[in-house]
This record gives C-alpha cells, structure tokens and sequence, in this order.
C-alpha cells in the first residue's frame, strides 16, 4: 500500500463526473448555470491530471495522464458507481453532484494531512474548488426542493434513485484501512458520519426526504462497475485508441 491507492480512486472520480459533466454543456437551464458546468468539469479535468500525472511519477514506468485516462480497460477504474451514471434531468446533474461532493470534500481534506506530500498538495488545491462547487450544488439541491411542487417531485425522484449508490463511498476493506493506518490516506468508511450530517442539513432545509429502506449498489471501488462505464469508456477511448501514436 502506497500513496497510489487513493490515487486511483481520486483521479478516476474525477474525470469520469468531469466526462459526465461535459456532455451536458449547451444543455443547462440557463446561462449562468452553463458556464458554471463548464467551468466546474475543467476543475475536475485538471484534478484528474494532476492525480494522473503524480501515479505516473510514482509508478516509474513511464505511463503518462493520457495513457492512465485513455489506455485502460473498464475493470482497471476505481472510480464510484455514483459518478458513472447517466445524465437524466437537470435534478439528476444536481444531486449526483450534491451527494459526490460531499463526500468528496471530507476525502480531500484528510488528504491534506497525508503523509505524502505531493498527494496532500494536490489536495490542498483540489479542495479549493471542491468546496465551491458544494456550496453550489447545495444551494440548488435547496432551492429545487424548496420551490415548485414539479420541482420537488423531480429532484425528491432524482435522490431516490441515485441514494442506492452512495454505499460505494464509504466502502471499506484490508487495503484501505492498511493506507489509514499508514498515514497515505484514509479509510473513507471514516467519513461517513460527517457526510449524513450535511445530508441530513440540507433535508431539513429543503424539504427533501430520504426513503426508509434504500439498496445499496456497491463495486466500482474495486473495479466492478454498471454497463454505463463501458459505454462511456468506448466513447472517451475511440480516437486514442485508433491513433495510439498521435500528439495531442
């Protein structure tokens, strides 16, 4: 276990809800929120490669941001089921990313205390930006819920059914409580509590609720992800793919 394990999962969250993100530019409700999609997928684009590129340095072989992002095959992700899902509704885009980026901004704040330094100075910058973009997907999730009676019932369908892969985040075995005892990083079951806390805050606000009984859907942290990843993989993977020796 190493400073590479949290790696992987960080990075590849990272870019797959940026490539998510992405295809719904010129598709948002409103320009403001069009430019703010735009800019918070380049945020998660350039986390990803600055998480790619220190794997890379770490690893020693040579592998490079493109060949980690592009040369993969689907099982070699880590990233959460929650983040591959596809785009629906305007709601859907809000939620998935309320209920990421709560977790997430826990995640990058333990990193920062790693004891690897170039993992916790990615994450000292990551976090920065994280952190507005909760405070935006918050305000949103608030303002739907508390608004129309069509605007509650979309978003309320939209919690229901992304809740069952928010297991996923706070998955936890051998090798990631290894990296905790460690000092590389941290056992994300250990996040949790301060996750239901800030959920459970902006329920009340909201008027949203949570359902009694929900099911859990685990398994992209080790690998083991829904048909939506291979399908969003073919369509990221076809031109470097085809032209493996190209220059970007």
């Amino acid at each position: 276990c190493g400073p590479s394990t949290p790696l992987r999962g960080s990075s590849d969250n990272a870019l797959i809800l940026s490539q998510r993100m992405v295809e719904l530019v010129a598709a948002m409700p409103e320009l403001e929120e069009e430019l703010a999609n735009a800019n918070f997928a380049l945020d998660y684009i350039g986390q990803a490669r600055m998480f790619y590129t220190y794997a890379g340095e770490l690893e020693g072989k040579g592998r490079g941001e493109d060949d980690f992002a592009f040369l993969r095959r689907e099982h070699e992700y880590r990233n959460l089921l929650l983040v591959e899902q596809p785009n629906g509704h305007f709601g859907d885009l809000i939620v998935r990313r309320f209920l990421f980026e709560t977790f997430y901004v826990y995640l990058l704040d333990a990193l920062t205390r790693c004891s690897d330094e170039g993992l916790s100075e990615i994450a000292a910058r990551a976090v920065k930006e994280v952190r507005y973009h909760l405070r935006h997907s918050r305000a949103w999730m608030i303002r739907l819920g508390d608004g129309t009676e069509k605007s509650h019932a979309k978003v309320q369908q939209s919690l229901d059914d992304l809740l069952p892969y928010v297991g996923d985040l706070f998955h936890s075995d051998g090798v990631t409580q290894t990296v905790a005892a460690e000092g590389w990083g941290v056992d994300p079951a250990e996040l949790r509590e301060g996750w239901e806390a800030r959920l459970n805050d902006m329920l009340a606000e909201s008027g949203l609720t949570r359902p009694e009984s929900v099911p859990k859907q685990t398994g992209g942290r080790i690998g083991r992800h829904t048909e939506q990843l291979s399908f969003l993989l073919a369509e990221m993977q076809v031109l470097p793919r085809t032209y493996p020796d190209a220059q970007w």
